[in-house]
């Protein structure tokens, strides 16, 4: 027999990572090996630990499960990513397509695909929640029939991790500190995202990152 899948696990609620633990420990193919709480952590623990897969929640503290993959998919190339989440977006999707994901799986229906996403994403195999084709697809088409492709980005990758972090409340010196660069840097970055997206202030910006699904409201 070959040896389980090691999957790495992260989301900010211990809860549901014990529920998806259960699911996927329960298949004589699949072990959780590390979890994380939050995406910086899932990173951590990806670079530290033995991992096949990662299973990663969009919405979580300090960086997105979105912005750990596209870091995940830099760092460790061979590494398998999946999105679970709670929500049915389309942008969330062809995002997390972007990122290097090869699946998206939907929290509410966790316990009837997680197990088959795993496996789909291990055999290199997109996977895409039942449901979703139709409308993907459907979308798509009406985007070529108007001479548009796929949605742009509104703002930088190192801009979202910074807009993320001002609306969690880091001062521009501890954003530097969390990312690497100074703290001028990052009030530079600030003013581009406010000239960008038009907006005055941090409470402005922390509207547009709970719009985003960068932060929980």
């Amino acid at each position: 027999m070959s040896p389980p899948i090691r999957v790495l696990l992260a989301d900010d609620h211990t809860l549901v990572r014990r529920g998806v633990r259960l699911i996927l420990d329960g298949e004589p193919d699949l072990t959780v090996v590390a979890e994380a709480g939050d995406g910086a952590e899932a990173v951590a623990k990806a670079r530290e630990t033995p991992v096949d897969l990662a299973v990663l929640d969009v919405a979580m503290p300090r960086m997105t499960g979105l912005q750990a993959a596209r870091e995940l998919s830099r760092r460790l190339p061979g590494l398998h990513i999946l999105i679970l989440t709670m929500y049915d977006n389309e942008e969330y999707f062809f995002e997390a397509l972007r990122a290097g994901a090869s699946g998206y799986v939907l929290k509410s229906v966790a316990d009837r695909d997680l197990v088959e996403a795993c496996r789909a994403a291990l055999r290199d195999e997109p996977f895409i929640y039942p449901g979703a084709e139709r409308a993907l697809v459907r979308s798509y088409l009406e985007r070529l029939q108007r001479g548009d492709g796929l949605p742009e980005r509104a703002i930088t990758e190192r801009e979202e991790e910074i807009l993320k972090l001002v609306a969690e409340g880091h001062t521009s010196k501890e954003i530097g500190a969390l990312l690497f660069i100074s703290a001028k840097t990052v009030e530079r970055h600030r003013a581009n995202l406010l000239q960008k997206l038009g907006m005055r202030d941090r409470l402005e910006l922390t509207r547009y990152a709970i719009r985003a699904g960068l932060i929980e409201p």
